[in-house]
């Protein structure tokens, strides 16, 4: 790691870590952050520099050097899924700004009250890697988003005041990417609530940058609450033997594991990639929780799976992967209008029910029964 950046002049700079020039470490050990760095680690061409240009100039870039590595062609399942493209400034009359509809469901600064008995607390919007698909990326970057002490205080102030919230999720941004001190100290007031009996804390950093994810980190989650680890992860060669050695420190703690994915064009749209990806989450002892169905974020159409697609290929995997690597597929409705479970569905509008095979089979009649 380099320099440390923060915003807010009453937060400790030590709070979250970036890349920069105080202590440069190798080359090879940088996050890239441009076209320029791009083109110099030989992960895109010349002829794709200007395009990038203008696309980093609206939205952040950051392909940390673990997804670096993995990273064998601008288009393939990793690098799609972090490299710009020049479409990205191509907005789909579908397309918003707030596609989940955040910003009208915060009551102060950070939090997002959309479910009765949960709420979002994002105390950052900093992440180790930036999705090209993110439905958050008009406000990531490393720039900024750090809630200052007083921002915080007034999240805290709020949850205390809503005793019917039960759960808080932790997102951003990516919570990781808070200092060990930072992150226990908000996990600690958090858990001081009587009436917050879950934690979730939902990060990429496990996969995308496992190194950070020291003992100490893993340490800072411990908690007497239900606390649970979602890890985002989309592809199954994102589970590398660095990112396995992260999960197992936070395993050691007791902590359970949930992945949660979402359906990209050209990264996961098969019933294969999904099975490895599956498969891959249940052999670290991670449950796949999710499937999103992709938000539709300003420049994003060019990973668009049709919901029909999806569901086809959910199908296909039903009796293929134990019910353990079965997620549930989910859309968030635009607008703010909470998720909801896709499917696929196995019963007929006559009744009859399919098999994971596609062949129908009448019910006992019941009635009267």
């Amino acid at each position: 790691m380099g320099s440390i950046q923060t915003t807010g002049d009453d937060t400790r700079r030590e709070d979250v870590l970036v890349d920069g020039p105080a202590r440069l470490p190798p080359a090879e050990n940088l996050t890239l952050r441009s076209a320029g760095a791009l083109l110099a680690a030989g992960l895109i061409g010349a002829d794709a520099v200007s395009a990038i240009e203008a696309t980093e100039a609206r939205y952040e870039v950051a392909v940390s050097p673990a997804m670096r590595a993995l990273i064998q062609t601008p288009d393939d399942p990793i690098g799609r899924q972090f490299i710009p493209d020049g479409a990205e400034l191509q907005t789909a009359p579908f397309e918003r700004t707030d596609p989940i509809g955040d910003g009208a469901l915060s009551p102060v600064k950070g939090v997002v009250h959309r479910y009765a008995d949960r709420a979002l607390l994002k105390p950052l919007l900093i992440c180790p890697v930036y999705c090209r698909f993110c439905f958050r990326r008009e406000h990531v970057g490393p720039g900024g988003g750090l809630l200052t002490d007083v921002e915080l205080e007034a999240a805290f102030a709020w949850f205390a005041a809503h005793p019917a919230v039960s759960e808080v999720i932790l997102t951003g941004g990516d919570p990781l990417m808070l200092s060990p001190r930072r992150l226990r100290a908000i996990v600690g007031r958090l858990s001081a609530l009587p009436h917050i009996q879950t934690i979730r804390i939902h990060s990429r950093v496990p996969v995308a940058d496992p190194d950070r994810l020291t003992d100490m980190l893993a340490s800072a989650m411990e908690t007497d609450r239900s606390l649970w680890l979602v890890v985002h992860a989309n592809h199954a060669r994102e589970f590398t033997p660095a990112a396995v050695a992260a999960l197992r420190r936070v395993r050691s703690l007791g902590i359970p594991l949930l992945g949660q994915s979402v359906l990209l064009r050209g990264v996961n749209d098969s019933a294969a990639a999904l099975e490895a990806l599956f498969r891959a989450m249940v052999a670290v002892r991670m449950k796949p929780y999710y499937l999103h169905q992709l938000d539709a974020a300003p420049g994003t159409a060019r990973f668009y799976v049709p919901i029909d697609e999806g569901r086809a290929l959910l199908r296909d995997l039903r009796g293929r992967v134990t019910g353990l690597a079965w997620p549930t597929y989910v859309l968030d409705i635009p607008g703010g209008y909470g998720k909801v479970p896709l499917g696929p569905g196995y019963q007929d509008d006559d009744g009859a029910v399919r098999d994971p095979d596609g062949r129908s089979h009448d019910l006992p009649d019941r009635v009267g029964w």
